[in-house]
């Protein structure tokens, strides 16, 4: 059985609120879980202690089973100091896009023409 560390969601439309569970994979987000780990409330301020709260002894256990977290579990627990950081790489984020980089090149093609100008007088 394949053991995931994952978020369900709860609560009411527009107002999200999710518990971490241990789950296995093949069932919905929603759906059946094992274990309840934590929870997770995305309203609250970054700096809030409750906004992610974890049984991190319970947590320890299930990834000792061989469970794997999601991307967004990941990423609490290393916050946390469980997990050890991993590198994320997506040099495509930061790239504009096709219309911005268009202006850009316009941009400094009028700039160039208008340093030229000013030289030549």
């Amino acid at each position: 059985m394949a053991m995931k560390i994952r978020l369900a969601r709860g609560g009411s439309k527009k107002r999200p609120f999710y518990r971490i569970v241990a789950a296995d994979s093949r069932m919905p987000r929603d759906g059946r879980f094992i274990e309840k780990l934590g929870t997770y409330n995305p309203l609250l301020p970054k700096d809030s202690e409750e906004r992610v709260k974890m049984d991190m002894e319970k947590v320890q256990a299930w990834l000792d089973k061989g469970a794997q977290p999601t991307d967004r579990v990941a990423r609490m627990l290393e916050a946390a100091g469980v997990l050890t950081k991993k590198e994320r790489n997506n040099p495509n984020k930061a790239v504009p896009g096709k219309k911005a980089q268009e202006r850009a090149e316009e941009k400094a093609a009028k700039a160039a023409e208008a340093a030229e100008a000013t030289a030549e007088e």
